[in-house]
C-alpha cells in the first residue's frame, strides 16, 4: 500500500487506520477512538500551521485590524460583529445541544434497532415550531437594528457633528488616491494665485473631529477602506458617495482599495495621518506653500556630491517598508516634515533639470516649479510624505530610486510606465498602435539627482 503524503488529511487517515478494526453495524470503542484521534490530529495540524514561520495565530492587532479599532465608526462596526458572534454562538449551542440529545437519546442500541422499521412520521409540535419561528425573527431583529444604525453612520456624519465636520474629497485612480481639501487654498505662484489644496496617497485629518469624505473615481470602481477607523464604501464613476471617519486621537493608519480595479489593485494603498488641532493647522500652512526651492550658491556652483552607486537588485514582490519605519510610523512621518540635513544644492538643481527634460511636468504638478500636470500625483510636497507608489514603498532614497528605475517591476500596469491617454510614460505606443518603444531613459546619475530633487520638496 502506498504511503500517504504527510498532509493534514493524511495524518487523519493514518490515525483512523491505526485505531479502526472491522466491526458490524454497532459502533465500537475502537471506532470511537479512531474518530477522536482523527479530530485531534486535524486540530493539532491547524495549531501547528498557525504557529509556523513566526505567524502568531491569535494576534489581531495588525495594521489593518478590524478588532483593534481607534474611531467611533469602526468601534460601532466591531460592536455589531460581537453581537452577531454572540447570537450565532447561542444558536450553535441550542442546535448542537438538541442534536446531541437526539443522537444519544434515540441511537440504535442493538442490531435489531439498526434494521427496525422507522416510527410513524408526522409534523412536529406546533408550539415548538412557532417558538422556533419567533426565536429566529427575534435573533434577526437583534442583529438588524445595530446593522441599520451602523450602515447609516458609515455613509454620513451624525447630525450632532455635521456642522463641525471637516470635508475632504478623495478620488481613486489606477492605482493611487488623490485628496483634495476644498476648504483650504494653496499658492500656485508667487503672484498670489490660489487653488484648492491637493495631496496624494496620504490623507491628513484632524484628530477628534468628524471627517466627511466625498468619494469619487476617475476611471473604474474602487473602494475606500481604513480598517481601524471605518468600513468600506465604493468609489463609483459618475456617482457621489460619502464616508464618515473620525480618529479618537493622533495616529497613523493604513488604508487600502477594497474593490478589484485592475493589475495593481492589491498594491493600491494609502495612509491616514490624524493630528491634533495645532499640528494639523501647521501642516495645512506648510502644504499651502509653493514647492520648496533649493538654489545653488551664485558665488560658486560645486559639482554634485551624489554617489552614483549601482542600484541593488530587488527580489520580485520584495517589501518596501523597513522595520524601523514600521515600528513608529507617526514619528517617521513627523521627521519627514523637516528638510534633510546635508542637502546638495547642485545635485538638487541637476535633478530639477532631469525632471523638466523628461517631461514629467506633463503629468505631475509641483506648484512654483512650472509643473502643472493633473493625471498623476501632486508632488509639490512629495518629500514630506512617508510613502510612495500609492503607499506601497517607504519614501527613502533606496525605494524612490527603485521606483524611478523601473516602475513596472514594482507595480504592474502602472500609468507612469505606459502613460495616460495620449501622453507617453517611460514607453510610448508605436505609430501602428501595436507595441511600445522606449520614451524615457534615465542614467544612474539622472536617478540619483532626481531622488535628491524630489526629496527636497518639503
Amino acid at each position: 500500500m502506498q504511503k500517504p503524503s504527510p498532509t493534514l488529511l493524511a495524518f487523519g487517515d493514518i490515525a483512523y487506520q491505526t485505531f479502526s478494526f472491522p466491526h458490524d453495524h454497532m459502533p465500537t470503542l475502537h471506532s470511537t477512538i479512531a474518530r477522536c484521534a482523527r479530530a485531534a490530529a486535524a486540530l493539532a495540524g491547524v495549531v501547528l500551521l498557525a504557529g509556523c514561520d513566526k505567524i502568531n495565530f491569535w494576534r489581531m492587532d495588525g495594521h489593518q485590524s478590524t478588532i483593534v479599532v481607534e474611531g467611533p465608526v469602526a468601534r460601532e462596526q466591531l460592536d455589531l460583529f460581537i453581537i452577531t458572534c454572540w447570537v450565532s454562538l447561542v444558536i450553535f449551542i441550542v442546535v448542537g445541544a438538541v442534536l446531541a440529545y437526539a443522537t444519544f437519546k434515540f441511537r440504535a442500541r442493538s442490531a435489531d434497532d439498526e434494521h427496525a422499521e422507522p416510527p410513524p412520521q408526522g409534523h412536529g409540535n406546533p408550539l415548538i415550531e412557532l417558538s422556533l419561528i419567533v426565536a429566529s425573527v427575534l435573533a434577526l431583529v437583534v442583529i438588524a437594528i445595530p446593522t441599520m444604525k451602523g450602515i447609516w453612520n458609515t455613509y454620513d456624519v451624525p447630525e450632532a457633528e455635521r456642522k463641525d465636520a471637516y470635508e475632504v474629497t478623495a478620488t481613486g485612480y489606477q492605482w493611487w488616491f488623490k485628496f483634495e481639501y476644498k476648504s483650504e487654498t494653496a499658492m500656485t505662484d508667487a503672484k498670489g494665485g490660489k487653488t484648492p489644496l491637493i495631496t496624494a496617497n496620504e490623507l491628513v485629518i484632524p484628530a477628534g473631529r468628524a471627517v466627511r469624505i466625498h468619494l469619487r473615481s476617475f476611471d473604474v470602481i474602487h473602494s475606500f477602506w481604513v480598517p481601524k477607523l471605518g468600513g468600506k464604501v465604493d468609489m463609483i464613476p459618475n456617482r457621489a458617495n460619502i464616508l464618515y471617519l473620525k480618529a479618537d486621537k493622533p495616529g497613523y493608519f493604513w488604508g487600502q482599495c477594497a474593490e478589484y480595479c485592475g493589475d495593481s489593485h492589491a498594491v493600491m494603498r494609502f495612509r491616514v495621518i490624524a493630528l491634533d488641532k495645532k499640528e494639523f493647522a501647521e501642516w495645512l500652512e506648510q502644504q499651502a506653500q509653493l514647492g520648496r526651492t533649493v538654489t545653488p550658491s551664485i558665488a560658486s556652483t560645486p559639482a554634485p556630491r551624489g554617489q552614483f552607486a549601482a542600484l541593488r537588485q530587488f527580489k520580485e514582490n520584495e517589501a518596501g517598508i523597513t522595520i524601523a519605519y514600521d515600528t513608529e510610523p507617526l514619528k517617521a512621518w513627523r521627521t519627514k516634515q523637516d528638510p534633510e540635513k546635508n542637502e546638495d544644492p547642485a545635485l538638487i538643481a541637476q535633478g530639477r533639470e532631469v525632471f523638466k527634460k523628461n517631461s514629467c511636468a506633463n503629468c505631475h504638478t509641483i506648484r512654483g516649479h512650472d509643473a502643472g500636470g493633473v493625471t498623476a500625483p501632486d508632488l509639490t510636497h512629495f518629500g514630506s510624505r512617508t510613502t510612495l507608489a500609492g503607499g506601497l514603498l517607504e519614501n527613502d532614497a533606496t525605494q524612490l530610486r527603485r521606483w524611478i528605475h523601473d516602475p513596472l517591476a514594482v507595480k504592474p500596469g502602472n500609468k507612469m510606465h505606459f502613460g495616460v491617454g495620449a501622453m507617453a510614460g517611460y514607453v510610448k505606443k508605436n505609430d501602428s498602435g501595436k507595441g511600445y518603444t522606449r520614451n524615457i531613459t534615465l542614467t544612474a546619475d539622472d536617478e540619483v539627482a532626481l531622488v535628491a530633487y524630489l526629496h527636497s520638496l518639503k
